[in-house]
């Protein structure tokens, strides 16, 4: 009898939390904007334990927790996004394409300051994506484009038809990764349950499809690339890694990790597939303006951006307090040039025979950067989340909770940041970062070595 009222009342805590799960997803997406702080922490920080406490009592199986997964993402279908202003632009690129313009070779900026409306609805997409964008070349890849392109195919028009097009693009990606992901956690002999950190988590739903994120579809085809390679089939998982590639460039970083781990001939191989793809995938758009403008824009992310970085502001500090001025241009491309170092050392002295060992070494790969980095927007941590799932490293997960108070920036009205915010963000999450990854090392080796020398006396005392 106690048995039967004990699973009435969790099923019943079941079907409260999953109402409430979806009534503040409702929330999030057509009642809320990013200058509510308070509104959007409580709201952000409920959804999160709500979500875990679903995932903990049980009661819903690997399906059903699919299906709540599915469905907050559906119920973002029609909402326009209210935390990032990102897709104008990505609508404004599939137009010019639509058009017959080159996106790479014309900043917004040229047309209107000739007062010319080039694609539908100029006006409103010029006005949304602000002057920032506005004023600077697009530096998105050719599949990223693709995706904007077939938001105007279907929806050349209306902005919120491009929106469920792109945003029902992003909806399958993420259902592919929990495909892909699921098999990979499977071959490596890890807990299914763990591709909810990222099918289930509330950040991944918030940033990749309500706000629009394309790093999903970048995900997708990491993850289908290294199921693939875990399966021996390297000629297709270079593909899909050329894919990724060409939805945002980050996954490059990864490639010398790769090439080692697939040796001499096949690493040298998998490389020349990426290479020959992307060139591929770019000579559409190749002029020598086009080279100019994306070199620039690039370079922008190391000189001139700046949002939500944790070393690098420490440095500029320093390099302020000593020389009365924001040495970006100097800093930025030092920490990328020590981003880089890394690589090189870790290429040369890290075994990377297993795939789990590749997986790890990726994600200090990346953690590292990001650590380094002048810009860490908060849907770039969901590469980080993908790659966790594979791994033992908890990190991640706190960061995709602690990385919704960087939103705090946009409370200004010059969205200045409020470096003791920043600064109560990466404290959490370096000291788990330096808990799971150097200390519990040091912890483990240090029980290890009690185990043996008790082993020892006992075996010594037994003769």
């Amino acid at each position: 009898m106690n048995t039967i009222l004990s699973v009435k009342i969790k099923l019943t805590i079941t079907v409260f939390l999953v109402i409430f799960i979806f009534s503040i997803n409702y929330i999030f997406a057509y009642h809320l904007i990013r200058t509510e702080y308070v509104k959007l922490i409580i709201l952000y920080l409920s959804l999160g334990a709500l979500s875990y406490k679903l995932v903990k009592i049980g009661q819903l199986n690997s399906r059903q927790l699919i299906g709540v997964a599915c469905i907050s993402r559906l119920i973002f279908l029609v909402a326009t996004p209210n935390l990032s202003q990102d897709f104008y632009r990505f609508i404004w690129d599939g137009r010019m394409i639509f058009q017959g313009y080159n996106p790479y070779l014309y900043t917004p900026d040229f047309f209107f300051a000739k007062g010319e409306l080039p694609i539908p609805q100029a006006e409103i997409l010029y006005n949304g994506m602000g002057p920032l964008s506005a004023s600077h070349f697009t530096n998105y890849p050719p599949v990223s484009q693709f995706c904007y392109f077939m938001a105007a195919v279907f929806a050349n028009s209306s902005i919120l038809g491009s929106i469920i097009v792109m945003r029902l693009l992003i909806i399958l990606a993420d259902i592919g990764i929990l495909h892909f992901g699921s098999k990979l956690l499977k071959h490596l002999n890890l807990p299914s349950n763990r591709i909810f950190w990222y099918f289930l988590n509330p950040f991944i739903i918030i940033e990749l499809t309500g706000n629009l994120h394309f790093e999903g579809v970048m995900l997708f085809f990491l993850v289908l690339s290294l199921y693939l390679l875990q399966k021996l089939k390297w000629q297709w998982a270079a593909v899909a890694f050329s894919l990724s590639v060409a939805t945002k460039l980050i996954p490059l970083i990864f490639l010398p990790f790769i090439f080692k781990y697939l040796k001499l001939k096949q690493g040298f191989l998998f490389c020349a597939i990426v290479g020959l793809i992307n060139i591929a995938l770019f000579l559409p758009f190749v002029s020598t303006e086009f080279i100019t403008n994306y070199a620039e824009t690039v370079g922008l992310w190391f000189k001139n951006f700046e949002f939500n970085a944790s070393l690098f502001n420490i440095a500029k500090g320093i390099g302020f307090a000593i020389t009365g001025h924001n040495k970006i241009k100097l800093i930025g491309p030092i920490m990328a040039m020590l981003v880089i170092l890394y690589i090189a050392i870790t290429t040369y002295k890290a075994a990377l025979k297993d795939m789990k060992n590749l997986l790890v070494n990726m994600l200090l790969l990346i953690a590292l950067y990001y650590f380094m980095a002048t810009t860490v927007h908060p849907w770039y941590v969901s590469l980080l989340l993908v790659l966790s799932m594979f791994t033992s490293y908890k990190f991640p997960l706190v960061w995709s909770v602690t990385i919704i108070f960087s939103y705090l920036a946009y409370v200004s009205s010059d969205n200045t940041e409020n470096l003791w915010v920043i600064a109560f963000e990466y404290i959490i999450v370096y000291g788990v970062f330096i808990y799971e990854v150097l200390l519990k090392k040091q912890i483990g080796k240090s029980v290890s070595l009690q185990n043996e020398v008790g082993n020892s006396r006992l075996n010594d005392n037994t003769k």
